[in-house]
């Protein structure tokens, strides 16, 4: 009998199992770009879709599709259900709104299941780098954590991070929302191994743990090759956190004018195979996969054996900092002394 048979709708319950049986946990896979092959035009809004009556049944859909491949949590259809996104859309009055409706709609469908509040980024950078403070971005991430507490989810669920202050902000806002909730967070290291502000695996997790998370990882990004190293680095560093992996279903690849991503299911499967004996404990996918890549990493991680980490080797190399001109010459000067 698999996890997802028999699960408790409470996260931490699930975790505890999992941490007890040594099993993982099944996520889902990506909301968008499901949605676009339903009609959602690239560049509009998929949460307002929560709310129109001719597209609520195709959201549901999607939560339908990964909870019959087996997946024990669903994140809701709000990744860019902030302030900050939705105004570029004239919809910042109703981030209540579209948030709680996108949590109903996953509840509706989940069941006994697990729902997590779907958190993404606001696109803006906080100063003193760009114009957003941080008692706004807090105030932002409050206001969808609110709607989606009001909406019935178990948990929140930040995803696709690069800066660790915000991340500081979206989970204080999300307190302030719902204090009982338990949060997750994952990061995207898309950048040579590390953020696009410049944050490692090891950074990340040293940092994040101060913020007492269920769980911490990588999604989205470059493919499972690159979340491979990032899970590597992370468990390095600590090996009493658990640890998400969600990546996308390989590169995207223009043909006919839409994004095709290049991992097959077979490939997402094995690859679930690997992320899991480098340590992840929840494990998914992002952008480009499909109810057939869940089905797939499920049947991999529990028909098959588990691989042994002493056989594997990355194939991305981990993240490095590269010198500076005045490290390169300074230890140049030192040589020739």
């Amino acid at each position: 009998m698999t996890l997802s048979t028999t699960i408790p709708r409470t996260f931490l319950d699930l975790l505890e199992r999992a941490g007890r049986d040594g099993q993982p946990i099944l996520l889902d896979g990506a909301m968008g770009t499901q949605l676009m092959e339903v009609g959602l035009l690239f560049g509009d809004p998929p949460e307002l879709w929560n709310v129109l009556a001719d597209k609520q049944a195709k959201v549901r859909a999607v939560h339908r599709g990964y909870l019959d491949a087996g997946s024990d949590v669903i994140l809701t259809n709000t990744f860019g259900g902030n302030p900050f996104r939705l105004k570029m859309h004239n919809l910042h009055d109703r981030v209540f709104e579209l948030n709680k409706a996108g949590a109903e709609l996953a509840r509706a469908e989940a069941g006994d299941r697990v729902v997590a509040g779907d958190i993404g980024p606001s696109g803006e950078i906080l100063q003193p780098t760009g114009t957003l403070t941080y008692a706004d971005a807090v105030e932002g991430f409050r206001a969808q954590a609110q709607g989606l507490a009001a909406g019935g989810v178990d948990l929140f669920w930040i995803e696709t991070m690069s800066d660790l202050r915000e991340v500081q902000a979206a989970v204080e806002g999300a307190r302030l929302a719902a204090p009982h909730l338990p949060i997750v967070v994952t990061m995207t290291f898309d950048t040579r191994g590390f953020t696009m502000m410049g944050v490692s695996p090891a950074e990340a997790i040293t940092e994040l743990v101060k913020l007492d998370l269920a769980a911490i990882g990588g999604n989205c990004g470059n493919g499972p090759d690159e979340l491979e190293a990032v899970i590597y680095a992370m468990r390095m560093v600590r090996q009493d956190i658990p640890l998400v992996a969600k990546s996308n279903a390989g590169m995207p690849k223009m043909i006919n004018g839409k994004a095709t991503y290049d991992a097959s299911p077979a490939v997402m499967a094995e690859a679930a195979r690997r992320l899991r004996a480098f340590g992840a404990t929840l494990i998914g996918a992002c952008c480009g996969s499909t109810p057939a890549h869940i089905r797939a990493m499920k049947s991999a991680l529990f028909d098959q054996p588990p691989l042994d980490p002493a056989t594997l080797t990355l194939t991305v190399p981990l993240a490095r900092r590269r010198a500076s001109n005045s490290d390169r010459r300074e230890r140049r000067s030192r040589r020739e002394v």
